[in-house]
């Protein structure tokens, strides 16, 4: 179930970037879409839904890689799309993000991507979400460091010290904020 949701995300991105003028929002638009089906499908946001939402992440990171498009920018948007898409149907957006963030980091470490650049554009994209929706935007960036964090650590010790570092080490971020989730987060030295 959740393969064929990241084929069917990867193919939509895939259809939507090359059929689009304007790439950013053409991705935004269909993970948003993508989302909300997967959700009003399951009729609640269930442990099967939050999956959904890492399986839909992950499959608009597949394609974009798969048109070229540049993963730190479909990142943002991709973040963008999951969080409004999840707030849309009443979902819990803080779980969302930290599930979407980890389908993000898992599927550009999966295509060989920058996954210390693109867990910068995580966080970013949850921020500047979650402000959009009227969420609670440290929350939003707590709980995509830890999505980040998890799915680093389950790729290898060296990508999550890179991740942690890289994190730690971004002007764009809020450094408090990103200290107290790494500090609390359970893969931490």
């Amino acid at each position: 179930m959740l393969e064929k949701i990241i084929n069917e995300t990867s193919n939509a991105v895939v259809a939507a970037i090359q059929g689009a003028d304007d790439i950013i929002s053409a991705v935004t638009g269909t993970v948003k879409h993508q989302i909300v089906n997967i959700l009003q499908g399951t009729g609640e946001v269930s442990q099967a839904g939050i999956e959904g939402v890492t399986a839909v992440a992950s499959g608009a990171i597949h394609g974009a890689s798969k048109v070229g498009t540049s993963l730190t920018d479909a990142t943002q948007e991709i973040m963008h799309g999951a969080i409004s898409g999840v707030s849309h149907v009443g979902g819990d957006v803080v779980e969302a993000t930290q599930a979407a963030a980890r389908g993000v980091v898992k599927a550009t470490s999966e295509t060989g991507g920058d996954i210390g650049a693109v867990a910068i554009s995580t966080v970013e994209g949850a921020i500047k979400a979650a402000g959009d929706i009227g969420a609670d935007s440290s929350k939003a960036a707590e709980a995509a460091v830890s999505g980040v964090l998890d799915a680093a650590g389950d790729v290898g010790s060296d990508a999550l010290e890179k991740v942690r570092d890289t994190l730690l080490g971004s002007a764009k971020l809020p450094r408090d904020v990103v200290e107290a989730a790494i500090k609390g987060h359970h893969t931490s030295k």
